[in-house]
């Protein structure tokens, strides 16, 4: 098929570049705290099987243990109470996974209030510059945060955190044309969204029709404000609430 292969062959001339939007899973990676009594997920762990020795001579390999929503992960409709009787990661369907993506830059407002949100009249203003938001795509949220990522404590910033408003969530849900929200921090409501109404509306709201979410991102300043394709890949954990996954952007260079 010519688009097929014109498509590999851009990417083997580099014309076509491939970026790693994926944080690198590791003990390190932070991961979510919740408040006591609530359930905690568990931190990245490698245990080895064997490498090279007696329990296996010819072979490296471990065995990992983690949570879902770990590191760079997506979060599937099932996730949340208000999609409870929707899809779980292992029924995403394949064609939803690779799709066009708007990128929204507000690193500068984040900068200067790490409570910052996102509101209906901050997307409104994007589109009027850059266009419309792609159909069945992703709303790449830009708010600088990967840079923190190297430190636990910087990066969950004491609960301050920029997300999107109770509004926006709810008209990126019901009337936006896009899939998912994709974020650069631990999960794609603020820090303060447990005090919104309602509460975590991000979850509420997308998980509650049918759309992702696509969480701690990177290199988000690598993409065009439009034209880049991503490719999620989750694990297809059967009953899975979500997934730690590899995403990739494919960003035409001219």
């Amino acid at each position: 098929m010519p688009v097929l292969s014109d498509l590999v062959a851009a990417i083997a001339s580099g014309s076509v570049e491939v970026i790693d939007l994926t944080a690198p899973l590791s003990a390190q990676t932070p991961i979510l705290k919740l408040p006591e009594p609530l359930g905690q997920t568990w931190r990245f762990e490698l245990h080895e099987i064997s490498r090279f020795n007696e329990a296996g001579p010819a072979w490296y390999w471990n065995n990992i243990k983690t949570g879902e929503h770990t590191g760079t992960h997506l979060d599937a409709p099932i996730h949340w109470i208000t999609g409870k009787d929707g899809a779980d990661v292992s029924q995403l369907p394949a064609r939803r996974l690779i799709a066009p993506a708007a990128v929204m830059d507000f690193t500068a407002e984040a900068a200067a209030n790490p409570d910052f949100v996102l509101e209906i009249k901050h997307v409104e203003a994007w589109q009027k510059q850059h266009g419309p938001l792609p159909k069945g795509g992703w709303l790449l949220y830009r708010t600088g945060w990967a840079a923190r990522s190297h430190d636990e404590d910087q990066f969950l910033n004491a609960g301050h955190t920029p997300g999107i408003s109770v509004e926006c969530a709810k008209w990126l849900a019901e009337t936006a044309p896009v899939l998912g929200v994709g974020v650069e921090t631990v999960g794609t409501d603020a820090g303060a969204a447990h005090s919104f109404d309602p509460a975590f509306p991000c979850h509420s709201f997308l998980l509650g029709h049918d759309k992702y979410g696509l969480t701690q991102l990177q290199n988000l300043a690598k993409l065009p404000p439009l034209g880049a394709v991503v490719f999620v890949g989750p694990l297809p954990i059967v009953r899975g609430s979500g997934s730690p996954c590899r995403a990739l952007a494919l960003v035409e260079r001219r």
